[in-house]
């Protein structure tokens, strides 16, 4: 069973939104678990404090380097031996996360999601715990909690089972290098247009033809970049 454990000051954040859709029901049937834990709980501080100003001055505050270590610590305590686990830390400066990396993160057992807050994270709590950090994209947020959200969803739904069929996520946008073709349901007319005849024909050869030349079109288009990755690995 796959896992994800979520380092977060704000729990319910990450509970609500994973415990809905695809993902919710996934960890009703037992195919995957995610647990959110409260960096909060593991401060020493009598006031649950976890963060301080920063060293060398600047705006804003910084999460503290023990509480972050204590729950990674703690969350770590009941990894089985044959386990594979990796620790991401989400931040803007990591590398942006692709749909070949969720490729990737899905072969762990495990996945440890350490989310920032305020100005970031001590750096030596971030040496000491992550393998890794990924970005979901060139802007910032508040925090960590839904770049962790993303990649729980786009890795989980990865996992065999948690969706209905592997040509679910095999003929969707990105694999190969190419955004997904347009797509269509009834009414069969709507506001004057019509849904391309190819679709109703019957003839999947010519449909399989159809969706291929509309995601290059469309990939060529919106994702020039993807599109001369597309071309150089299967053209």
């Amino acid at each position: 069973m796959m896992r994800f454990d979520i380092l977060t000051l704000f729990p319910a954040l990450v509970e609500s939104i994973l415990s809905e859709s695809i993902i919710g029901r996934a960890q009703k049937n037992g195919i995957l678990q995610v647990r959110a834990h409260n960096i909060r709980d593991y401060s020493h501080n009598k006031h649950r404090r976890v963060d301080d100003t920063p060293y060398g001055g600047g705006r804003g505050m910084l999460m503290a380097a023990p509480p972050v270590w204590n729950c990674w610590q703690a969350v770590l305590a009941d990894v089985t031996p044959e386990e594979q686990v990796r620790t991401i830390y989400l931040s803007p400066r990591g590398k942006t996360f692709t749909q070949e990396d969720a490729g990737r993160l899905a072969a762990y057992d495990r996945l440890i999601l350490l989310c920032g807050h305020y100005e970031g994270i001590d750096q030596r709590a971030i040496d000491a715990v992550a393998d890794e950090e990924i970005s979901i994209g060139d802007y910032v947020l508040t925090g960590g909690e839904l770049p962790a959200c993303i990649l729980a969803d786009s890795v989980g739904r990865l996992i065999d089972g948690v969706l209905p069929e592997a040509e679910c996520h095999e003929k969707e946008s990105f694999e190969k290098d190419l955004l997904e073709y347009p797509q269509y349901t009834r009414p069969e007319v709507f506001r004057g247009e019509q849904v391309p005849q190819v679709l109703l024909s019957g003839h999947h050869e010519n449909i399989d033809k159809w969706r291929l030349e509309q995601a290059e079109e469309v990939t060529r288009q919106r994702r020039p970049d993807l599109y001369e990755k597309y071309l150089k690995k299967y053209k």
